[in-house]
């Protein structure tokens, strides 16, 4: 499927990499997309939020959902992820975001997937996706920016 990506989508996907690993995740889920995606300028101004507020979102959602079950983080780091040859798995929720963009690929009459595709299959996730949960938490009203993508489309 990824050759049917255009350029700025795989660098998206490699983004969407770079923050698991940045994070110390060792599979690639939908939050880990929606970070990717915010790497491309179209996509931050679509979404009226920025990489770093995304980030901080997630490390609150995170640090919420660990409190709710009795443990605090406050000063613990987290230890390094070692360095792996094997290519780093996506979620079945990742997964399920790649047919979804081209599905939206294919709606819009492209032949590739864009940043904008992969973020319009983002915006179908329903909580408890991460990505939903992570969007929920940044304010981020769905139906607009999907107007908003379409628009500029």
């Amino acid at each position: 499927m990824f050759e049917q990506f255009a350029a700025d989508a795989r660098e998206a996907v490699t983004s969407a990499l770079s923050e698991a690993t940045l994070r110390g995740d060792r599979r690639i889920g939908t939050e880990h997309l929606l970070l990717g995606v915010l790497h491309e300028p179209s996509s931050v101004q679509a979404l009226g939020t920025d990489l770093e507020t995304a980030r901080a979102a997630l490390d609150a959602l995170d640090r919420s959902a660990l409190a709710a079950v009795g443990i605090d983080i406050q000063g613990i780091d987290r230890p390094p992820i070692p360095a792996s040859r094997k290519r780093t798995p996506f979620t079945s929720g990742a997964r399920a975001v790649l047919p979804r963009a081209l599905a939206e690929t294919r709606k819009a009459s492209r032949r590739r997937i864009t940043p904008e595709h992969l973020l319009l299959a983002l915006l179908d996730c329903e909580k408890p996706d991460p990505a939903a949960e992570l969007m929920a938490q940044l304010g981020i009203d769905r139906a607009a920016v999907r107007e908003r993508i379409r628009a500029g489309a």
